[in-house]
């Protein structure tokens, strides 16, 4: 079951836009330019794990930070970029900043981010004033609809003042240093870095020219920009009848051999004017030498495979377990995909049954992206449907996946999870946690309706029906091991 259901409720409107600011922070180094970037925790909402740019929302505080020559909004972007810059980074962009010991400015990092003092009260009482000729604006950019957390963003260019060294303290960054602009691309097209387009855009404007020259290209980023989190990993997110909290499938574009193309993984919006905003990235992809070879299917459901008949007709081939193919329609040319299967030398096709009877996983053994279909949900858990879904076989696919040396999951719904690892150990963990609730529940027991409401207590009204399939499936699974028994529809425990 992927598909939405009769009576739940109408998707929710895109998510509403937040003010935030990013300063774009550069030196000459032994190398060459360098820009200072920070790795963001894992555990963050947005863009967790990724690389980016010191940066964050605007507060109401930033509003009372006075900036010479500016007002209003764009006053308070300048003063939240510059308190982001200080509070993330240790850089304090003011004048008069030259005269702290490194000591003091420690000191009022501190308090500032431990909520002792506000920004503009520190500015006030070091004597300091905020410097907007230190910062260049740097472009815009709004998080695209997809998103369920998105940002109305502007950037700042500015070079590290003499005097000053950048760092990062522990918190919700996991890290942070100078790098050289050609290492961090080198990085994001191994894979090692994932970047979200604004800030791969930043880095790459700057090492392709100098500043300040780099601010027309950061300014003017190209309007056909993809989104590609690491090199030959490009996203399509399109719009399907999905199952909330999910409004959208995932269409991941995949690098083949070099000069070979990309394949397209899991088509799946019927919409004509979402096939056409696919069709616009894969001209895109053509332009840039790399065009449509193959399409790949993780499973049949329909928010997978969709859009699957127009990329047929074109004569694209299309790779699906044997599982897969005998569900779907004819009008495509299937090329059957058995477990272990290396395609084009690069991804290794893993079978991992459970959610779907045919369902395959991606595995990129060069970098290590995994992916995952519908193994794996990053904005929910994964439904799983009695008889086609198999709760115990699921289990065991999610434990195979855990075994192998993936890092970075991109899932069929939400965003990617940078540490492949944890994710599939905190859905291991979930699965455990929510059979022992089934399992509880069935004493007394009761119908798979009452043992659900028990089971899933936690679980919103609307969503029970789907619920009550997971829990099926769950007892299923404890009636093979032999510690639940269905009696006259009663479920009950050994």
């Amino acid at each position: 079951m992927s598909e939405a259901l009769p009576g739940m409720p109408a998707p929710p409107p895109p998510a509403r836009t937040r003010p935030a600011s990013a300063v774009i922070l550069w030196r000459e180094g032994p190398e060459g330019r360098e820009v200072f970037w920070v790795r963001r925790g894992d555990g963050l909402r947005f863009a967790g794990g990724f690389h980016a740019f010191p940066g964050g929302r605007i507060d109401e505080e930033d509003s009372r930070v006075p900036v010479a020559g500016l007002e209003g909004e764009e006053a308070a972007h300048v003063a939240g970029a510059c308190r982001e810059l200080f509070e993330e980074a240790g850089v304090l962009l003011a004048r008069g900043a030259e005269r702290l010991p490194p000591a003091v400015r420690d000191e009022a990092r501190r308090a500032l981010l431990e909520e002792r003092v506000s920004f503009a009260d520190l500015l006030f009482q070091e004597a300091l004033a905020i410097d907007p000729s230190l910062l260049s604006p740097a472009g815009r950019w709004v998080t695209p609809e997809p998103f369920p957390v998105r940002f109305d963003a502007r950037f700042y260019l500015a070079r590290l003042p003499a005097g000053q060294e950048a760092s990062v303290w522990p918190g919700e960054l996991s890290g942070g240093e100078f790098v050289f602009t050609g290492r961090a691309l080198a990085s994001w097209a191994r894979g090692e870095a994932l970047l979200h387009p604004p800030n791969w855009w930043g880095i790459t404007a700057v090492d392709r020219v100098a500043p300040p020259e780099a601010l027309a290209l950061l300014r003017d980023p190209p309007a056909d920009l993809l989104i590609e989190f690491q090199g030959g990993v490009v996203l399509a997110s399109l719009r399907t009848p999905t199952l909330l909290p999910a409004i959208h499938t995932n269409c991941w574009v995949l690098d083949l051999e070099p000069g070979g193309g990309v394949a397209v993984v899991d088509p799946g919006a019927p919409d004509p004017a979402e096939q056409a905003r696919l069709d616009r990235i894969l001209a895109i992809m053509a332009a840039e030498g790399r065009p449509a070879r193959e399409v790949w299917l993780t499973h049949h459901h329909v928010d997978h495979v969709g859009g699957l008949a127009p990329l047929a007709a074109r004569g694209l081939p299309v790779r699906a377990h044997p599982e897969t193919a005998r569900r779907l329609a004819g009008g495509a040319s299937f090329l059957p995909v058995e477990d272990g299967e290396l395609l084009h030398g690069r991804w290794r096709a893993l079978f991992t049954p459970g959610h779907a009877p045919g369902h395959l996983c991606f595995l990129d053994e060069r970098s290590g992206a995994l992916v995952a279909g519908d193994m794996v949900s990053t904005l929910s858990t994964v439904v799983i449907d009695p008889p086609e879904g198999d709760m115990g076989l699921y289990v065991s696919s999610l434990e195979r996946l855990r075994g192998l040396p993936a890092r970075t999951l991109y899932p069929a719904h939400g965003s990617p999870a940078p540490s492949a690892a944890a994710k599939l150990d905190e859905y291991l963990e979930h699965r455990r946690l929510r059979t022992a609730k089934v399992e509880a529940a069935l004493t007394p027991g009761g119908t798979l309706s009452e043992v659900t409401r028990v089971a899933y207590d936690d679980t919103p009204p609307f969503l029970l029906p789907v619920a009550e399939r997971s829990c099926l499936a769950a007892l299923l699974w404890l009636e093979k091991l032999g510690r639940a028994h269905p009696s006259g529809g009663i479920w009950r425990g050994p």
